[in-house]
């Protein structure tokens, strides 16, 4: 019998075919020398050496693991993710265990047609998560009783920060610089309002309800129902800060205000909360939609967001977002908010979790958790432990001895149970949507010991014959909601399916084409990165959980804070910030605490190059800082001999520089270090925006080129999808001067010695149930494939540059033609010619199946395109056919073939109401919607014509249109 024998080099070529590295990367090794044929390089290396600075590169390999197999990198993070200890949750404090209508995780959670989606900037392949986003402005709106809601916030602790700061601009009493904080208000709230009046300069009070009066204040924050459980009549507190011209948030638990009488209708002028309880699971604290919620009066402060209803050129009605259009960018240091990464995908899922159940499904739920309350009120109290609160929803808090407290709590635990008990001699217990009958016998235990004799059907009996209600008559909602068709209509799983569906049809997203957008990187989000988020042991976790419970949790943050660590050239790294505006927040107050600590808690001076992230201004803005303009030279380069004027003019005031690196021009400046140095002779700080990392990963490094802190956009270079405008990570690497000022939490110590600072997110991690992104993202890639997916990035824009030069002008380059990771078209000189804008080229983009790049930021009438690493040659050239055709047909336009308002690029998109109505157009059918034989392959429809920008803003809609408006 004979055995064939393997070679070691036959069975590495097998092994290739599980090689991750190869799969993330597009081009492969023909196209990659195809490419570098047309840039004219010998191979990617020289290319690298050419573009990147000498002095900032780093000499090997960054020090992270191998990379490995998508079998073997999951099989690690199973075992991992088995070390937490998924306990059942009745903690609360705004976290609740919820039921995920499986067609609702499959199909929009797990769905890349909705994951992958960017932000609706281009509103015509955007209708689908448009409409689902006004879904969820209109349950928002119908829940909390205001006329106006955004399409989400970060999370309910943001959202009040940034109602505080709405109350501030809009408060008539001017002569007051006093907030107001309940004490019954969630305690990881409070402490991201007090940080945030901290670097605004607020004065803050945080005593009882009632003492509001008792203040002279411009703007106040309750709870609704309390912190813990309490409902009470809020109208007199409302009426007095009135009283006083003052304005009222108010924090409430949507599931809650099903049953209990808006907070609209008793006077408050904003709603905030979290959507988290709609179907979306706790996932150690986020990714979750908070809802914010006002007066059509205060439209023009409402932080982030609004999805409003125009309508297309054909007088049809179309979605766009309404005002807040990259309202960072264009407003800078004056925007209402650094925010601009919502919770859309999460926004998304509440909203379908509405629409799925229906009021009166969503009725039986709300019915359903309050009974179990009833129930376990009664049942203790007739054992003698009697609840704090005689009017409550789904929460029951009890006062007691610190021996009863000791007993409890390990009868819990035994019982694989978490009860909230950060209060001393009292312990809450709050109930939500997955509790059970068996659940509240357990409780009964747990609460009361065994032998307590309890039955759950003889106490609901008990409740229905003596009608007791727990909820005061005044305060139990007496209008409808949800009422719009939408809420109405969709409650089997097949009409549900198909409603997803429609929707996700609208939308183009990574799963059609090519997203070039520069500076967002829009990249591979690996099938097999996602697939942890859904794993019970992940998505199930509340993040007030012991940490005992979450060792999985603690090892993959902690693994993935090490790789971080080591990529970015830090010493240390805060996973808190869900947002990279968020992150710049949190570096940002990390500088001013350091100052603070120094005696130079003068220095408020932030300088910001004119190529800086339009987030920057914004960011530095929100704590205290004055904006300085660092002039850039005609080629895009910090101006030196302007930057060292500045710093040494502004020297004894001199915070810090808030600078992108590759530049937001999309080069690698040679004078980044020198630019720290100067910053640093003057006593200023260096913050290194991470937002274009794609073009450092283990090449270089902020740490590496002498920055002290920098965010990372975990939804760019990590690999954390976009999800149609969210969600985001925007953890912060800092050098360990600063790492004393990193954020804390007040529930969950994160780091000794660093108890007494505020938080800035609500969780203490974060969005954690997304870092496993992130993390298996590294894990797949290794050390090597984050650096060759650095080096594709590159390749990858320089082909795009070479091919596209030929056309258009490349706006800025190195000193050896080169760009970085990134490239901007200059189109002024084609809309000089023509009259043809850039806008009219991004809808233009549309019909040949291809969202625009970045358009008009960093300069206006440009294209910044981003390939990203993850595009092979066959789309690259697919991008460029459509390009190179768009050009031809300007040109025809310049030379009179096609007028100036009778041309495919004027009139684009077109759909299919275009071709099958009466055609006097110019050009042909096929030059409209076919205008290169790959489109006719695989067409991608716009469903409405060009949005009306205009006639949306002075026509404000911002909830559901009625459904006679769609009956054509």
């Amino acid at each position: 019998m004979t055995t064939q024998s393997t070679s070691p080099a036959t069975l590495a070529d097998l092994e290739q075919t599980q090689d991750f590295i190869r799969r993330h990367i597009g081009p492969n090794a023909e196209q990659t020398q195809a490419m570098l044929a047309d840039i004219g390089a010998e191979s990617v290396d020289d290319l690298i050496n050419e573009i990147v600075p000498n002095d900032i590169r780093l000499t090997q390999l960054p020090n992270i693991e191998e990379s490995k197999t998508e079998v073997k990198a999951l099989s690690d993070l199973k075992v991992v993710a088995s070390q937490n200890q998924v306990n059942t949750s009745y903690i609360g404090l705004g976290y609740y265990p919820t039921l995920t209508p499986n067609v609702i995780l499959r199909n929009v959670l797990e769905n890349p047609g909705w994951y992958t989606a960017y932000t609706p900037y281009q509103p015509e392949i955007a209708q689908g998560r448009l409409e689902s986003l006004l879904n969820y402005q209109q349950m928002c709106i119908d829940l909390t009783g205001l006329d106006l809601a955004s399409a989400s916030l970060l999370d309910e602790g943001t959202a009040a920060a940034e109602a505080m700061a709405l109350a501030k601009r809009v408060s008539k009493n001017k002569k007051s610089n006093l907030f107001f904080i309940a004490e019954d208000v969630f305690p990881q709230t409070i402490s991201v309002v007090k940080q945030r009046a901290d670097m605004f300069g607020f004065d803050v009070v945080i005593a009882p309800a009632a003492d509001v009066e008792n203040h002279d204040v411009f703007g106040a924050l309750l709870q609704y129902p309390s912190a813990t459980g309490e409902i009470t009549d809020i109208r007199e507190l409302i009426a007095n800060v009135h009283a006083k011209k003052g304005i009222v948030a108010v924090a409430a638990d949507i599931m809650s205000l099903v049953l209990l009488k808006s907070p609209g209708e008793l006077g408050a002028d904003a709603v905030i909360g979290s959507s988290q309880r709609f179907g979306v699971p706790m996932g150690y604290g986020g990714p979750h939609a908070a809802f914010f919620t006002t007066s059509d009066k205060y439209k023009r402060s409402l932080p982030g967001r609004i999805i409003g209803v125009s309508k297309d050129t054909r007088d049809n009605p179309a979605l766009r977002m309404a005002m807040q259009t990259r309202e960072q960018h264009i407003r800078r240091e004056k925007a209402n908010s650094n925010i601009c990464t919502a919770q859309v995908l999460l926004a998304n899922m509440a909203a379908f979790y509405a629409v799925y159940h229906g009021p009166k499904g969503l009725k039986v739920i709300a019915e359903r958790i309050h009974r179990f309350t009833d129930i376990l009120c009664l049942g203790t109290a007739t054992k003698g432990l009697q609840a704090l609160h005689a009017n409550y929803f789904d929460t029951l808090t009890f006062n007691i001895d610190s021996e009863q407290k000791q007993a409890i709590v390990a009868r819990a635990l035994a019982a694989n149970v978490n009860l909230r008990t950060d209060v001393e001699n009292q312990l809450s217990v709050s109930l939500d949507e997955t509790t059970t009958r068996e659940a509240v016998s357990t409780l009964f235990d747990i609460l009361l010991g065994e032998g307590h004799g309890l039955d759950v059907a003889d106490l609901d009996a008990k409740i229905i014959a003596c009608g007791h209600s727990s909820i005061p008559a005044e305060l139990i909602r007496q209008d409808e909601i949800l009422t719009h068709p939408v809420f109405n209509s969709y409650h089997s799983e097949t009409e549900m399916l198909r409603y997803i569906k429609k929707l996700e049809n609208k939308d183009l997203a990574l799963n059609h084409s090519m997203i070039s957008l520069g500076s967002c990187t829009m990249k591979l989000n690996a099938t097999a990165q996602m697939i942890p988020v859904s794993w019970p042991e992940f998505a199930n976790m509340h993040p007030f959980a012991p940490i005992d419970q979450a060792q999985g949790y603690k090892q993959m943050i902690d693994e993935l804070g090490k790789w971080l660590v080591e990529l970015t050239g830090y010493d240390d790294i805060s996973m808190q910030p869900n947002s990279g505006a968020q992150g710049e927040y949190a570096g940002l107050i990390a500088i001013h605490k350091y100052h603070e600590s120094r005696g130079d808690s003068h220095r408020n001076i932030c300088l910001i190059p004119s190529s800086a992230h339009g987030t920057n201004p914004a960011s530095a803005q929100m704590v205290g800082m004055k904006v300085v303009v660092v002039d850039c030279d005609k080629q895009g380069n910090v101006d030196m001999d302007d930057l060292r004027a500045k710093a040494s003019e502004l020297a004894d005031n001199l915070s810090c520089i808030m600078i992108t690196y590759p530049s937001t021009h999309g080069v690698y400046e040679t004078t980044i270090a020198e630019i720290c140095d100067v910053v640093h002779q003057y006593g200023g700080q260096v913050y290194l925006d991470g937002a274009n990392m794609n073009a450092q990963v283990g090449l270089t490094s902020p740490g590496h080129i002498g920055a002290d802190v920098s965010h990372l956009n975990l939804h760019k270079t990590f690999a954390i999808p976009h999800g149609g405008g969210g969600p985001g990570m925007g953890p912060i690497g800092v050098k360990a001067h600063l790492s004393p000022f990193l954020p804390d939490h007040p529930l969950v110590n994160i780091t000794e010695g660093n108890e007494a600072n505020g938080a800035v997110s609500a969780a203490p991690f974060g969005s954690a149930g997304i870092l496993c992104i992130s993390y298996l993202y590294c894990a797949l890639l290794g050390k090597q494939g984050v650096t060759d997916a650095t080096k594709y990035a590159i390749t990858n824009a320089n082909y795009l540059a070479k091919k596209l030069s030929q056309h258009y002008p490349i706006l800025y380059t190195g000193d050896n033609g080169r760009v970085a990771h990134e490239c901007i078209i200059d189109l002024r000189p084609l809309k000089a010619e023509s009259g043809i804008t850039e806008v009219d080229m991004a809808k233009r983009l549309m019909d040949y199946g291809f969202h625009a790049p970045t358009m008009s930021f960093p300069v206006a009438g440009t294209f910044m395109i981003e390939p990203t690493e993850s595009e092979s040659k066959v789309e690259l050239d697919r991008f460029i056919e459509a390009m190179v055709s768009i050009r031809e047909e300007v040109r025809k336009v310049e030379s009179g073939e096609w007028s100036a308002d009778n041309n495919p690029l004027h009139n684009a998109p077109h759909t299919l109401a275009d071709i099958t109505g009466e055609w006097d157009r110019a050009y042909s059918i096929a030059e409209a919607v076919f205008p290169v034989p790959a489109v006719a392959q695989d067409k991608f429809w716009p469903t409405v014509n060009r949005i009306d920008d205009v006639y949306g803003d002075r026509n404000l809609i911002c909830s559901c249109p009625s459904v006679d408006t769609y009956k054509d």
